[in-house]
Protein backbone atom coordinates (compact mmCIF):
# COMPACT_ATOMS: atom_id res chain seq x y z
CA UNK A 1 0.00 0.00 0.00
CA UNK A 2 1.37 3.43 -0.91
CA UNK A 3 0.11 6.64 0.64
CA UNK A 4 2.96 8.86 -0.42
CA UNK A 5 0.57 11.03 -2.43
CA UNK A 6 -1.37 11.86 0.75
CA UNK A 7 1.63 13.56 2.36
CA UNK A 8 2.33 17.25 1.78
CA UNK A 9 5.23 18.21 -0.46
CA UNK A 10 6.36 21.16 1.64
CA UNK A 11 8.99 21.07 4.36
CA UNK A 12 8.53 23.64 7.07
CA UNK A 13 11.16 25.03 9.42
CA UNK A 14 10.89 27.53 12.24
CA UNK A 15 13.25 28.58 15.03
CA UNK A 16 12.62 28.73 18.76
CA UNK A 17 15.58 30.60 20.16
CA UNK A 18 18.68 28.78 18.95
CA UNK A 19 16.82 25.57 18.14
CA UNK A 20 15.68 24.85 14.58
CA UNK A 21 12.47 22.83 14.19
CA UNK A 22 11.44 21.12 10.96
CA UNK A 23 8.20 19.23 10.43
CA UNK A 24 8.44 16.09 8.28
CA UNK A 25 5.05 14.50 7.56
CA UNK A 26 4.73 10.79 6.91
CA UNK A 27 0.94 10.49 6.53
CA UNK A 28 -2.02 12.86 6.39
CA UNK A 29 -5.76 12.24 6.30
CA UNK A 30 -9.03 11.58 8.14
CA UNK A 31 -8.69 9.08 11.00
CA UNK A 32 -12.05 8.17 12.58
CA UNK A 33 -15.27 9.82 13.75
CA UNK A 34 -14.38 12.52 16.26
CA UNK A 35 -17.37 11.83 18.54
CA UNK A 36 -16.35 8.15 18.69
CA UNK A 37 -12.68 8.77 19.49
CA UNK A 38 -13.51 11.58 21.96
CA UNK A 39 -16.49 10.20 23.94
CA UNK A 40 -16.79 13.38 26.03
CA UNK A 41 -17.12 15.52 22.88
CA UNK A 42 -20.31 14.52 21.04
CA UNK A 43 -21.00 15.90 17.58
CA UNK A 44 -22.66 19.16 18.81
CA UNK A 45 -19.36 20.08 20.47
CA UNK A 46 -17.53 19.67 17.16
CA UNK A 47 -20.24 21.61 15.35
CA UNK A 48 -19.90 24.45 17.84
CA UNK A 49 -16.27 24.88 16.78
CA UNK A 50 -16.72 24.04 13.10
CA UNK A 51 -15.94 27.58 11.95
CA UNK A 52 -12.25 27.02 12.74
CA UNK A 53 -11.95 23.21 12.79
CA UNK A 54 -12.96 23.01 9.12
CA UNK A 55 -11.22 22.26 6.79
CA UNK A 56 -7.86 21.47 8.41
CA UNK A 57 -8.96 19.47 11.43
CA UNK A 58 -12.46 18.05 10.95
CA UNK A 59 -14.84 16.83 8.23
CA UNK A 60 -18.42 17.70 9.28
CA UNK A 61 -20.00 15.48 6.61
CA UNK A 62 -18.33 12.29 7.87
CA UNK A 63 -17.55 13.59 11.40
CA UNK A 64 -13.99 12.28 10.92
CA UNK A 65 -11.19 14.26 12.53
CA UNK A 66 -7.98 14.72 10.55
CA UNK A 67 -4.46 14.01 11.66
CA UNK A 68 -0.84 13.86 10.57
CA UNK A 69 1.70 11.22 11.39
CA UNK A 70 4.81 13.33 11.57
CA UNK A 71 8.26 13.74 13.04
CA UNK A 72 9.66 16.89 14.54
CA UNK A 73 13.33 17.30 13.55
CA UNK A 74 15.27 19.43 16.05
CA UNK A 75 18.74 20.84 15.58
CA UNK A 76 20.05 21.80 19.00
CA UNK A 77 23.61 22.34 20.23
CA UNK A 78 25.07 20.55 17.23
CA UNK A 79 22.84 17.49 17.50
CA UNK A 80 20.03 16.19 15.26
CA UNK A 81 17.09 15.01 17.35
CA UNK A 82 13.92 13.31 16.07
CA UNK A 83 10.74 13.56 18.15
CA UNK A 84 8.55 10.52 17.41
CA UNK A 85 9.02 8.30 14.39
CA UNK A 86 5.55 7.67 13.00
CA UNK A 87 4.19 4.48 11.48
CA UNK A 88 7.11 2.96 9.59
CA UNK A 89 7.19 0.83 6.47
CA UNK A 90 6.57 -2.91 6.15
CA UNK A 91 4.97 -3.31 9.58
CA UNK A 92 2.44 -6.09 10.14
CA UNK A 93 -0.57 -4.53 11.88
CA UNK A 94 -3.42 -7.08 11.66
CA UNK A 95 -5.87 -4.96 13.68
CA UNK A 96 -4.78 -1.61 12.22
CA UNK A 97 -4.75 -2.56 8.55
CA UNK A 98 -4.61 1.02 7.15
CA UNK A 99 -1.16 1.24 8.74
CA UNK A 100 0.09 -2.15 7.60
CA UNK A 101 2.75 -2.76 4.92
CA UNK A 102 3.14 0.92 4.11
CA UNK A 103 5.46 2.60 1.63
CA UNK A 104 5.33 6.22 2.76
CA UNK A 105 8.51 7.73 1.33
CA UNK A 106 9.34 9.04 4.80
CA UNK A 107 13.10 8.55 4.58
CA UNK A 108 13.17 10.39 1.26
CA UNK A 109 11.24 13.24 2.84
CA UNK A 110 13.62 13.23 5.79
CA UNK A 111 16.54 13.41 3.35
CA UNK A 112 14.88 16.39 1.66
CA UNK A 113 14.99 18.05 5.09
CA UNK A 114 18.75 17.49 5.08
CA UNK A 115 18.83 14.46 7.35
CA UNK A 116 20.23 11.04 6.49
CA UNK A 117 19.71 8.16 8.95
CA UNK A 118 23.36 8.26 10.03
CA UNK A 119 23.05 11.99 10.86
CA UNK A 120 20.60 11.39 13.71
CA UNK A 121 22.06 11.62 17.22
CA UNK A 122 18.94 11.15 19.35
CA UNK A 123 15.47 9.68 18.81
CA UNK A 124 12.77 10.64 21.31
CA UNK A 125 9.70 8.39 21.59
CA UNK A 126 7.26 10.53 23.58
CA UNK A 127 5.47 7.26 24.35
CA UNK A 128 5.22 3.74 22.99
CA UNK A 129 2.34 3.42 20.52
CA UNK A 130 2.59 2.02 17.01
CA UNK A 131 2.21 5.46 15.39
CA UNK A 132 5.11 6.93 17.40
CA UNK A 133 7.81 4.27 17.11
CA UNK A 134 7.41 2.87 13.59
CA UNK A 135 10.55 4.32 12.03
CA UNK A 136 12.64 3.28 15.03
CA UNK A 137 13.44 0.31 12.81
CA UNK A 138 13.42 -0.78 9.19
CA UNK A 139 13.40 -4.18 7.53
CA UNK A 140 16.78 -5.28 6.16
CA UNK A 141 17.23 -8.82 4.81
CA UNK A 142 14.22 -9.98 6.79
CA UNK A 143 15.44 -8.50 10.09
CA UNK A 144 14.30 -5.42 11.99
CA UNK A 145 17.30 -3.17 12.57
CA UNK A 146 17.56 0.37 13.99
CA UNK A 147 16.87 2.89 11.23
CA UNK A 148 19.27 5.40 12.77
CA UNK A 149 22.51 3.51 13.35
CA UNK A 150 24.29 6.14 15.50
CA UNK A 151 21.33 7.32 17.54
CA UNK A 152 20.48 6.88 21.17
CA UNK A 153 16.77 6.07 21.47
CA UNK A 154 15.15 7.70 24.51
CA UNK A 155 12.23 5.47 25.54
CA UNK A 156 10.20 5.90 28.74
CA UNK A 157 10.97 2.93 30.95
CA UNK A 158 7.35 2.74 32.15
CA UNK A 159 6.13 2.22 28.58
CA UNK A 160 8.92 -0.21 27.72
CA UNK A 161 7.77 -2.33 30.65
CA UNK A 162 4.05 -1.86 29.99
CA UNK A 163 4.18 -2.82 26.31
CA UNK A 164 6.57 -5.74 26.65
CA UNK A 165 4.15 -8.64 26.00
CA UNK A 166 6.14 -10.89 28.33
CA UNK A 167 4.96 -8.76 31.26
CA UNK A 168 1.25 -9.27 30.54
CA UNK A 169 0.01 -5.85 31.63
CA UNK A 170 -3.72 -5.40 30.83
CA UNK A 171 -4.52 -2.67 28.30
CA UNK A 172 -7.59 -0.46 28.85
CA UNK A 173 -7.50 1.81 25.80
CA UNK A 174 -9.63 0.81 22.82
CA UNK A 175 -11.19 2.09 19.60
CA UNK A 176 -14.16 0.62 17.79
CA UNK A 177 -14.10 -2.38 20.10
CA UNK A 178 -10.44 -3.09 19.33
CA UNK A 179 -8.36 -3.23 22.52
CA UNK A 180 -5.12 -1.25 22.55
CA UNK A 181 -3.09 -4.46 22.80
CA UNK A 182 -4.58 -5.69 19.51
CA UNK A 183 -4.28 -2.33 17.77
CA UNK A 184 -0.59 -2.27 18.68
CA UNK A 185 0.05 -5.94 17.98
CA UNK A 186 3.67 -6.67 16.92
CA UNK A 187 4.71 -3.09 17.69
CA UNK A 188 7.02 -3.91 20.60
CA UNK A 189 8.65 -6.79 18.73
CA UNK A 190 9.29 -4.95 15.46
CA UNK A 191 9.89 -1.35 16.61
CA UNK A 192 11.05 -1.31 20.23
CA UNK A 193 12.80 -4.52 21.21
CA UNK A 194 15.28 -4.40 18.27
CA UNK A 195 16.75 -1.04 19.31
CA UNK A 196 17.11 -2.34 22.86
CA UNK A 197 18.78 -5.53 21.67
CA UNK A 198 21.21 -3.45 19.58
CA UNK A 199 22.21 -1.55 22.71
CA UNK A 200 20.86 1.80 21.47
CA UNK A 201 17.95 2.29 23.91
CA UNK A 202 18.15 4.53 26.96
CA UNK A 203 15.24 3.80 29.29
CA UNK A 204 14.55 6.84 31.45
CA UNK A 205 12.26 7.65 34.38
CA UNK A 206 10.75 10.87 35.79
CA UNK A 207 12.93 13.27 33.75
CA UNK A 208 15.87 13.27 31.36
CA UNK A 209 17.92 16.26 30.23
CA UNK A 210 19.12 16.04 26.62
CA UNK A 211 21.09 19.28 26.45
CA UNK A 212 20.97 22.86 27.66
CA UNK A 213 17.78 23.50 25.67
CA UNK A 214 15.81 20.27 25.96
CA UNK A 215 14.42 18.21 28.82
CA UNK A 216 12.01 15.27 28.93
CA UNK A 217 9.53 14.85 31.75
CA UNK A 218 7.03 12.14 32.56
CA UNK A 219 3.33 12.96 32.03
CA UNK A 220 1.65 9.55 32.58
CA UNK A 221 -1.98 9.03 31.67
CA UNK A 222 -2.42 8.36 27.97
CA UNK A 223 0.10 5.58 28.55
CA UNK A 224 2.08 4.88 31.74
CA UNK A 225 5.17 6.39 30.12
CA UNK A 226 3.69 9.30 28.19
CA UNK A 227 6.11 12.22 28.26
CA UNK A 228 6.62 15.82 27.13
CA UNK A 229 9.75 17.41 25.72
CA UNK A 230 10.30 20.97 26.96
CA UNK A 231 12.37 23.42 24.93
CA UNK A 232 13.79 26.53 26.56
CA UNK A 233 16.20 28.70 24.57
CA UNK A 234 16.77 32.25 25.71
CA UNK A 235 13.37 33.79 26.36
CA UNK A 236 11.53 31.41 23.99
CA UNK A 237 9.65 28.24 24.91
CA UNK A 238 8.10 25.25 23.18
CA UNK A 239 6.47 22.04 24.35
CA UNK A 240 6.48 18.87 22.25
CA UNK A 241 3.50 17.17 23.82
CA UNK A 242 3.08 13.95 21.84
CA UNK A 243 -0.41 12.60 22.52
CA UNK A 244 -1.26 14.86 25.43
CA UNK A 245 -3.39 16.46 22.72
CA UNK A 246 -4.75 14.69 19.61
CA UNK A 247 -6.97 17.42 18.14
CA UNK A 248 -6.96 21.20 18.51
CA UNK A 249 -10.49 20.80 19.88
CA UNK A 250 -8.73 19.83 23.12
CA UNK A 251 -7.14 23.27 23.39
CA UNK A 252 -10.59 24.69 24.09
CA UNK A 253 -12.29 21.53 25.43
CA UNK A 254 -9.46 20.06 27.52
CA UNK A 255 -11.80 17.67 29.34
CA UNK A 256 -12.34 15.71 26.11
CA UNK A 257 -10.07 12.67 26.30
CA UNK A 258 -9.56 10.01 23.64
CA UNK A 259 -10.86 6.49 24.18
CA UNK A 260 -7.34 5.20 23.48
CA UNK A 261 -5.91 6.29 26.82
CA UNK A 262 -4.98 3.83 29.55
CA UNK A 263 -5.90 6.27 32.36
CA UNK A 264 -8.25 8.90 30.95
CA UNK A 265 -8.69 11.00 34.16
CA UNK A 266 -4.91 11.22 34.56
CA UNK A 267 -4.52 12.17 30.89
CA UNK A 268 -7.00 15.03 31.33
CA UNK A 269 -5.11 16.26 34.40
CA UNK A 270 -1.80 16.16 32.53
CA UNK A 271 -3.25 18.05 29.56
CA UNK A 272 -4.56 20.79 31.83
CA UNK A 273 -1.19 20.93 33.58
CA UNK A 274 0.55 21.28 30.22
CA UNK A 275 -1.86 23.96 28.99
CA UNK A 276 -1.46 25.94 32.21
CA UNK A 277 2.29 25.99 31.69
CA UNK A 278 1.97 26.84 28.02
CA UNK A 279 -0.34 29.76 28.74
CA UNK A 280 1.85 31.04 31.58
CA UNK A 281 5.12 30.88 29.62
CA UNK A 282 3.71 31.63 26.14
CA UNK A 283 5.20 28.35 24.93
CA UNK A 284 4.42 27.03 21.46
CA UNK A 285 2.55 23.72 21.82
CA UNK A 286 3.56 21.11 19.22
CA UNK A 287 1.42 17.95 19.42
CA UNK A 288 2.32 14.83 17.50
CA UNK A 289 -0.66 14.69 15.17
CA UNK A 290 -1.96 18.17 14.36
CA UNK A 291 -2.34 18.87 10.64
CA UNK A 292 -2.84 22.37 9.28
CA UNK A 293 -0.60 24.89 11.07
CA UNK A 294 0.64 22.05 13.27
CA UNK A 295 1.14 23.99 16.52
CA UNK A 296 -0.26 26.90 18.50
CA UNK A 297 0.19 29.23 21.43
CA UNK A 298 -2.62 29.35 23.97
CA UNK A 299 -3.90 31.75 26.61
CA UNK A 300 -6.17 31.41 29.60
CA UNK A 301 -9.87 31.97 28.77
CA UNK A 302 -11.91 31.80 31.95
CA UNK A 303 -12.06 28.19 33.12
CA UNK A 304 -10.52 26.88 29.90
CA UNK A 305 -8.07 27.99 27.20
CA UNK A 306 -8.13 29.72 23.84
CA UNK A 307 -5.77 29.75 20.88
CA UNK A 308 -3.70 32.93 20.74
CA UNK A 309 -2.16 32.23 17.36
CA UNK A 310 -1.11 29.38 15.13
CA UNK A 311 2.41 28.42 14.07
CA UNK A 312 3.39 29.29 10.50
CA UNK A 313 3.66 25.72 9.21
CA UNK A 314 1.97 25.13 5.86
CA UNK A 315 -1.33 23.26 6.01
CA UNK A 316 -1.74 19.91 4.28
CA UNK A 317 -5.17 19.26 2.82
Amino acid sequence: MSIEHDAPRTLDTIAIGDVQITRVVEWHGPIAPGPEVFPDAPEPVWQRHADWLVPDFWEPRTTFFKANMQTWVLRSEGQVILVDTGLGDDKERPYATPWAHLRTGFLERLAAAGVQPEDVDIVVNTHVHADHVGWNTRLVDGQWVPTFPRARYLIPKADFTFWNPLNGHPKRGSLGGINAALGNQNMFEDSVRPVHEHGQADLWEESHRIDGNLELEAMPGHTPGTSMLSLRSGSERALFVGDLLHSPLQFVEPHAEVCLSEDAPAAVRQRNRMLERAAETRALVLPAHLPGPGAAEVRRDGATFAISHWAPFSPAR
